[in-house]
């Protein structure tokens, strides 16, 4: 590197520079010299980079995001985390201010916000790695911050790419079942949602004005209607994304969003199906549970089967009884319950995992079980279950849930008797709820006053 230089009058003191000089001298000068690979721009030579296609990407997952950050949202409140057992979040405070009296009516809305939330979810995800693509120069800036405010856009960057890996691929693994994470679930998805809600609406608020000029500008239909070999790199300019160096395209932009719409298609169509009865639950294939079972009374989704909770037989045959708590406690076998009022209703099931259906389901009204144990009125329930551990061998039902003329404990499904694996010899069904507060095998209710 050669050294400056400094001026001088014929008498050897310093030339001064002149005002218009002085303004076009840095006054600090960052070394920059970025290690070789993905640090130099040069690194990176695809010509199809560029702020148009990172803002048309950008707007699709800006409307997508926020939709299921909504329903994921809304179908945590489905869980009545105020009431006792069902706080699977403890001290999460200020983050459950929305926080409200889940209803049991419309009697489709969980499934319909949960299938949303899972299936947009799995749908979004080849627009979220191409937005990552698209900007992965700008994640090897160098020098890796220039000053404080550098530096706190890159820390904020930071979260926002890591709690989108992170939801997207905690949530990938709970729909499939794999169970391997070191923490729960529940509590880490929420806490992580907050923290990308947080770093998303900040990033969106600072460069929607730029993703609006920017499709302005340039406009749309140039860059959709651009073949391959009418394909140009995107003018220079100083977001870092454009390549110095642009290699020749071998895909149109067109070709680019094409692909990745195709990818989102196919993953909707192969997910879909599990929220859907009927035919196309035979597309279904990225789902576990949302395939055709068969053609029984009981040929439908089962989640959790007898064995795998530990579920003896000898437990629910004949010696089986219902324990129901209050003023007046009482115990039931299936014969006396099946000897009291029968009602049936065509309600679903929807589970976290984004599966869901409908069936008939034919059993006692929690209301009426309620005042045969002598707790008649504005009363919660306790649930328990057979199973042996997990976080919802025992859960709260609230009040209004528990007022529901089709809250009940069922004991047949579509006519028949319940099989072992869907609940036997009695389970849970209530309107608009959780797959898992549908609880199985039940052994106990606990009626309890309203808290307050």
């Amino acid at each position: 590197m050669s050294e400056s230089r400094e001026s001088t009058h014929d008498d050897g003191e310093p030339r001064q520079p002149s005002k218009a000089r002085r303004r076009r001298v840095p006054a600090i000068r960052i070394p920059d010299n970025p290690p070789p690979g993905p640090f130099r721009p040069e690194f990176w030579r695809s010509p199809l980079r560029g702020p148009w296609l990172t803002s048309v990407l950008g707007l699709v997952l800006l409307g997508g995001i926020t939709v299921v950050a909504i329903t994921g949202l809304l179908s945590y409140a489905a869980y009545n985390p105020w009431l006792p057992l069902n706080d699977l979040t403890p001290g999460k405070g200020l983050l459950g201010f929305y926080l409200f009296d889940w209803p049991t009516s419309p009697s489709w809305l969980y499934r319909l916000t949960q299938g949303t939330h899972v299936i947009l979810g799995l749908t979004l995800l080849p627009v979220l790695l191409a937005k990552l693509w698209s900007v992965i120069p700008k994640l090897f800036t160098w020098p890796p911050a220039r000053s404080l405010a550098h530096a706190l856009e890159r820390a904020s960057l930071l979260l926002l790419v890591g709690g989108a890996i992170f939801e997207f691929v905690t949530g990938i693994l709970n729909i499939q079942l794999f169970y391997v994470f070191p923490f729960s679930f529940y509590s880490a998805h929420l806490y992580g949602a907050w923290i990308f809600i947080a770093a998303f609406v900040v990033h969106a608020a600072i460069k929607l004005p730029r993703v609006v000029g920017t499709l302005r500008a340039r406009g749309v239909r140039h860059d959709l209607g651009a073949s391959l070999a009418e394909t140009r790199p995107e003018p220079p300019d100083d977001t870092g994304l454009v390549s110095p160096d642009p290699a020749t395209p071998t895909m149109s932009r067109r070709g680019l969003l094409a692909f990745v719409g195709g990818g989102s298609l196919a993953l909707f169509g192969l997910s879909v199906g599990q929220s859907i009865d009927g035919p196309l639950r035979r597309t279904a294939l990225l789902a576990p549970h949302g395939r055709i079972y068969g053609p029984g009374p009981n040929d439908f989704q089962v989640n959790k089967t007898a064995a795998a909770m530990g579920i003896a037989p000898a437990e629910t045959g004949d010696g089986w009884r219902l324990e129901v708590q209050g003023p007046r406690p009482v115990r039931l076998s299936r014969a006396g319950l099946l000897a009291m009022p029968l009602h049936t209703y065509a309600l679903p099931i929807a589970c976290v995992e984004g599966w869901s259906t409908q069936q008939e389901w034919t059993g006692v009204r929690l209301t009426d079980l309620a005042r045969l144990a002598g707790a008649a009125g504005a009363v919660e329930v306790v649930v328990r279950s057979l199973q042996k551990g997990g976080v919802f061998s025992r859960v709260s039902l609230s009040a209004q849930q528990v007022a529901d003329p089709r809250s009940m404990l069922a004991l047949r499904v579509n006519g028949a008797d319940l099989s072992l694996d869907h609940g036997y010899p009695a389970r849970i069904i209530v309107p608009n709820a959780p797959g898992v507060h549908c609880t199985k095998w039940v052994r106990r209710l606990e009626f309890l006053r309203e808290s307050a």
